[in-house]
């Protein structure tokens, strides 16, 4: 398929081969026994690993966030085969936003994108679901309809799907923008990028495209470095 398979590939085929033909002998006859349960399973694992490769995203994320995203997106089973990753590990400088076509292995968009004021400066840190905290929150959203912001224009609402984590995403107002400190311009005279009151914010060229992309039932994923959200989301638990 025109595809390098690295060593865990290699190991999850022969294991799934190995596990799926169990052959039995009597009088000569050779049955299959195909365990269905551990075999979805691991067939999820092995899409996750071609995913990784066949997209690019071996080169831009760690293997356990794409992991982690795919775990709670496959648990939410969307009609919307998209995936938006948002990498609140890597810092603001650097392109963080992956749109992800998981049908078709495809890396459709990768953006910066800004954190919340009080979430950090170059490197997000501190999250919050509480209204006024101007800060970011992790977890699972689902894209939500198109708006026309009075202060930002061409929007999209996000529907929080964690209880506690990002469930007060629409009343803290919390939606997908664009912003003008979103740019390599604002990183090369500060060092950062500007941050936003919670949202996480887009350049304006590629606002409308993403947007456009995602709305109306993506899945949504912002990681970050928070192990208090790792061991409590019920998406990232077995």
């Amino acid at each position: 398929m025109g595809l390098k398979m690295n060593g865990l590939v290699k190991a999850t085929l022969l294991f799934i081969f190995s596990i799926t033909t169990t052959s039995t002998y009597s009088n000569n006859t050779t049955t299959t026994k195909t365990p269905d349960a551990p075999i979805a399973s691991l067939s999820k694992v092995l899409e996750t690993e071609l995913l990784y490769t066949q997209t690019g995203l071996s080169q831009l994320i760690d293997y356990k966030v794409l992991f982690n995203a795919m775990n709670g997106f496959n648990k939410i089973n969307p009609k919307k085969k998209i995936l938006a990753i948002i990498d609140f590990n890597k810092p603001s400088n650097e392109e963080r936003l992956f749109v992800i076509d998981v049908q078709k292995k495809q890396l459709l968009y990768q953006s910066l994108v800004a954190h919340g004021k009080n979430s950090g400066e170059k490197f997000a840190s501190q999250f919050s679901n509480k209204n006024g905290s101007l800060q970011s929150s992790l977890g699972f959203y689902l894209a939500g309809e198109v708006i026309n912001s009075p202060k930002h224009g061409y929007a999209m609402i996000l529907n929080g799907l964690e209880a506690g984590i990002n469930d007060n995403a629409r009343e803290r107002q919390i939606i997908v923008h664009s912003a003008n400190y979103v740019s390599q311009q604002f990183i090369k005279t500060h060092g950062m990028l500007g941050r936003s009151w919670g949202c996480p914010a887009l350049p304006p060229e590629l606002n409308k495209k993403i947007i456009d992309t995602i709305k109306d039932g993506a899945v949504i994923f912002i990681a970050g470095n928070d192990p208090h959200y790792n061991d409590y989301s019920k998406y990232l638990r077995s």
